[in-house]
């Protein structure tokens, strides 16, 4: 039957995003409302050349249906001259508006896209940083590759030749009706069936589309995951595990391209058994009408060939109307990101004073399962203070919140007394800065990189910041030093080199709270005091939270917290926490053997 799935249709395949949401139907019409506001006037043009061309091309059926209407009555002027010419110039004028309909509509297309391409980029530059941070990389990595490419082809002509199918398929019934009168209800007999053909597919296509792409998007996220975490895969003997996980993944997602395949096979023949039904309801209708003397031979012929001339216009709103089914859903989660409230704040919060605190904070990354419980802690300005512990106690989700990107669930971190949850994300910013053992080199010159740190730095402070982290020799020894060409399709850094202009960044910004995670651990031992030895007098009057893993950091720190199962266990100076003979001085002793 047409209503039972086929097999291989998997009901628990995913349908949504696991972190970023998928737009709602009401935030998809308001944004499409705003592109073409954005656009209205190229759209107005659009429409208008589409209409001049769609009257060229019911010119010649006119002409036609009046030849032969005059045939019938045996005129004795056909007058075949005047009506080759203006067929010919009928053509002529439908060829050339036909090409400003399809130039019209490829800009307006492209056009659009760049608006949707920049929005979403803006957006999600914009959203929370605890936000970004938690989103899957398969999901967000889904969104911006494929869900963008499902865009692009459906802004590039479904949206143009949709709205171009419309505009046809209505002058063409005009056309029919200001033609041959009564041949027009006969195209009404073919509307049943399509009506309950569309209905039918699509009242299943949307959901089943939406079921696709978050299938696509989990297989993404399973592969992605294998392949960041590809050591720890081989070194715990994870790969059979792991290949199981995306072979299921691959047969959820596959079952429903097959179901949306199955419905686009129902759609088909009820489409053409439609087109099929139109010329045939006209032709014998019409000749029913002839017969009696409703309407003349030519009308018929007028009317015949006009109803035929409709199958293009319907096939193409259908076609385009399908394609904006995928679209939909991809769109729909390119402009999820607007359901996310951007983490404005107050702005009238600001702080007085540079001391970290922490109050009775609790916080974990889903709901009744706590990473950090009942975490106090004060940091004064110009301190530096090591967060130490076994992998997994909580110390970097600790110092995400004294970072600000993180909100806790109960207590409160506050910066010179005040609330960091509640401050603007730029105002957090402007006062403390995270960086971790994740670092980018952007595409552009090597300045370009620095200069997203101060957009207003010279070069002698850029010179300076690579200066201090020990970069400028191999700068200073590139061809065109600073204006030199980084990133992909650039030179080529190493991962010691990008973590230098990563830490450099760091130094234009000037904050004067950092929160180091890892933040060298991309540089074999050698490089990385040798580098933090370099950045000790960069930090020097700045107050230092250091995620530490090499304990030679926690024994220059003038603070020591000790993280165990999401509580500080011990707090204290190197010698005193060593003397104490604790959780501190068991990981000391074993890390020095």
């Amino acid at each position: 039957m047409i209503g039972v799935a086929p097999p291989g249709y998997d009901p628990a395949a995913p349908t949504t995003a696991n972190t970023l949401p998928v737009g709602a139907s009401a935030t998809v019409r308001a944004y499409v409302r705003e592109l073409l506001r954005r656009h209205r006037r190229a759209f107005l043009l659009l429409i208008t050349v589409n209409t001049v061309a769609v009257l060229a091309s019911m010119v010649g059926p006119w002409l036609l249906g009046d030849l032969v209407e005059r045939v019938s009555d045996d005129a004795r002027e056909l007058h075949l001259g005047l009506t080759a010419a203006l067929f010919v110039l009928a053509l002529l004028l439908q060829a050339l508006f036909v090409r400003q309909v399809r130039l019209r509509g490829a800009v307006l297309g492209e056009r659009m896209l760049a608006d949707l391409r920049e929005d979403f980029l803006v957006r999600s530059v914009g959203l929370p940083p605890g936000v970004v941070e938690r989103a899957g990389t398969g999901d967000l990595l889904s969104r911006i590759t494929t869900d963008i490419d499902r865009l692009a082809n459906a802004m590039r002509e479904a949206v143009p030749q949709l709205a171009i199918g419309v505009v046809w398929a209505a002058l063409l019934l005009g056309g029919l009706v200001v033609a041959a009168p009564p041949l027009a209800a006969a195209v009404l007999l073919a509307l049943p069936l399509l009506v309950a053909g569309c209905r039918w597919y699509f009242r299943r296509a949307p959901s089943a589309y939406r079921s696709e792409a978050a299938g696509y998007a989990a297989v993404a996220a399973a592969l992605a995951e294998t392949v960041d975490a590809g050591r720890t895969v081989e070194a715990h003997r994870l790969g059979d595990r792991r290949i199981a996980l995306s072979e299921r993944r691959i047969r959820e997602w596959t079952a429903w391209e097959r179901y949306t395949l199955w419905l686009r096979s129902v759609l088909i023949p009820v489409i053409n058994l439609t087109h099929m039904t139109v010329l045939a309801s006209v032709l014998m209708v019409g000749g029913v009408f002839v017969l009696h003397g409703w309407v003349g031979v030519g009308q018929l012929t007028t009317g015949a060939l006009i109803a035929q001339m409709l199958v293009d216009p319907v096939g193409l709103i259908l076609r385009w109307y399908d394609e904006l089914q995928v679209a939909q859903v991809s769109l729909a989660r390119l402009v999820g990101v607007r359901d996310i409230e951007p983490d404005a704040g107050d702005p009238s919060i600001a702080p007085d004073g540079r001391d970290v605190r922490a109050d009775e904070v609790r916080f974990g990354y889903r709901e009744g399962v706590d990473v950090l419980r009942e975490v106090s802690l004060r940091v004064a300005p110009g301190t530096r203070l090591a967060l130490v512990g076994p992998s997994g106690a909580g110390k970097s989700t600790l110092g995400r919140l004294l970072a600000g990107i993180y909100a806790p669930r109960a207590g409160q971190v506050t910066l010179g007394g005040a609330e960091l949850s509640r401050m603007p994300t730029e105002k957090v910013r402007s006062h403390v800065a995270l960086v971790n053992q994740e670092h980018h080199v952007f595409v552009g010159t090597l300045r370009d990189n620095l200069l997203l740190a101060r957009a207003d730095a010279g070069d002698t402070e850029l010179w300076s910041a690579l200066s201090a982290v020990d970069a400028d020799d191999w700068a200073r020894a590139l061809d065109k030093q600073l204006d030199t060409e980084v990133g992909s399709g650039g030179l080529a850094l190493t991962p010691a080199q990008a973590q230098q202009i990563a830490l450099a960044r760091l130094v234009l910004a000037d904050p004067h709270t950092l929160v180091l995670d890892e933040a060298t651990s991309l540089l074999d031992p050698r490089a990385a005091r040798h580098l933090e030895r370099s950045l000790a007098r960069v930090l020097d009057g700045r107050t230092v939270v250091a995620i530490a893993h090499r304990l030679h950091t926690a024994h220059d720190a003038d603070l020591i917290a000790v993280v165990e199962n999401g509580r500080i266990s011990e707090l204290g100076g190197h010698d005193e926490l060593v003397a104490a003979n604790g959780a501190y001085a068991a990981l000391w002793r074993s890390w020095h053997g």
